[in-house]
């Protein structure tokens, strides 16, 4: 391309992008109506997928913060959170694995917490070996991982706090009618089911749930330095047939997997995302078509003038432009401040950078697709008619 040919290209678009600009704001109301359409749109799939980006990460934090190699459970394990018990001499068991470092049993159980004023909430008691490592709370914010070796003693998360019943470290309340101390808190670690976590010691846990003394729900592996997991999970399997062996991207899969698919909850928050990228499409489409409608004798001019189609097609491309970017800013803006307002609610939020990218190529497809209506209605024009009025 010859100089003088590319300064006439960007002389061109400079000027498709002027006339662009002029077409939308001729019309403030409806130039409104097209930033409202395109920013409720954002905001929705924004919202709705960082639903589910928090709902994911909510169904597999304990997993994915825990420092296990390997689970091994009951055979028929689904998620996390519902497990059966199996025999605690299972521990012994996989401690004489070839390859295994370290194995630590894991309670998990629902129980009902009698608050001090009374009146019951479901919780899900996490109990595991506070001197062992491979797993417990995160994020805390008050109190020592140690004083949960204290009798009766329990962390729970602050956002629980009023749910529960209580106020302060020292308050004190009852699981299944036995006295639960509150000696810690966390921030942030929230339970897909609702029903918070109650973490303690797994002598503590057994006095919270319907296990008996020699029965425990995990036992978590941390292999030896150099051990190969597919090799020992495997020699696992085969000295206990009737567990399930599983690493923990494996698990973490298959825990998100359930309550996201199985239940249906992930598909009612994509579906509900989708309704927005249709929404803002539509409300995009007929803006954009009435706006070419209006300035059809304009479009008709440049015609007779010698302006080639590929000019207003630029015309109608900076239109999209226009909606797309205005529109995702402000969306994204919009979406980052509820997404911030989630981390103190039960239901967490997640709006990164590189979502936020991704739905701006999103966001300028939509309203691309949304341009198209008006495009053969603008390719169509007879030159002629500008003559003819």
């Amino acid at each position: 391309m010859t100089q003088p040919d590319g300064h006439r290209l960007q002389e061109q678009l400079g000027s498709a992008l002027l006339l662009a600009w002029r077409n939308l704001a001729h019309d403030r109301a409806r130039f409104i109506v097209t930033m409202v359409g395109v920013t409720i749109a954002v905001v929705l799939i924004a919202v709705q997928v960082g639903l589910f980006n928090g709902f994911t990460s909510t169904t597999t934090g304990l997993i994915e913060h825990s420092r296990a190699d390997l689970w091994v459970a009951v055979k028929g394990l689904r998620n996390f959170e519902i497990t059966m018990p199996q025999r605690e001499a299972h521990r012994a068991a996989v401690l004489a694995v070839p390859g295994v470092q370290r194995a630590e049993d894991l309670m998990v159980a629902f129980a009902p917490w009698h608050k001090p004023q009374g009146g019951y909430e479901s919780v899900l008691v996490i109990g595991f070996d506070p001197n062992g490592g491979l797993v417990g709370p995160w994020n805390v914010v008050s109190g020592q991982l140690e004083d949960l070796r204290q009798q009766d003693a329990v962390f729970i998360d602050d956002l629980n706090l009023d749910k529960l019943g209580v106020s302060k470290i020292g308050d004190t309340a009852e699981i299944f009618n036995h006295r639960a101390k509150l000696v810690g808190l966390t921030h942030g670690i929230r339970s897909f089911t609702t029903s918070p976590y109650i973490f303690a010691s797994f002598r503590n846990a057994v006095n919270y749930g319907p296990n008996k003394d020699d029965q425990t729900n995990y036992v978590l592996v941390k292999l030896a330095p150099g051990a190969e997991p597919k090799a020992v999970q495997a020699e696992i399997k085969r000295r206990l047939p009737d567990v399930d062996v599983l690493t923990r991207p494996e698990f973490a899969t298959m825990t998100s997997d359930y309550w996201m698919f199985t239940t249906g909850a992930g598909s009612a928050v994509l579906v509900s995302a989708g309704l927005g990228l249709f929404i803002g499409m539509v409300i995009v489409a007929q803006v954009l078509y009435a706006t070419t409608i209006d300035h059809l004798a304009e479009f008709a001019t440049l015609r007779a003038m010698g302006a080639p189609r590929s000019f207003v097609l630029r015309i109608i491309g900076w239109q999209a432009t226009i909606a797309a970017v205005g529109g995702h800013v402000i969306g994204i803006t919009l979406a980052m401040l509820i997404a911030k307002g989630s981390e103190n609610g039960t239901a967490l939020i997640t709006v990164t950078p590189t979502m936020a990218v991704g739905l701006f190529l999103v966001t300028y497809l939509m309203c691309g697709l949304a341009a198209l209506v008006s495009v053969k209605k603008a390719l169509s024009i007879d030159p002629a008619m500008v003559f003819q009025r």
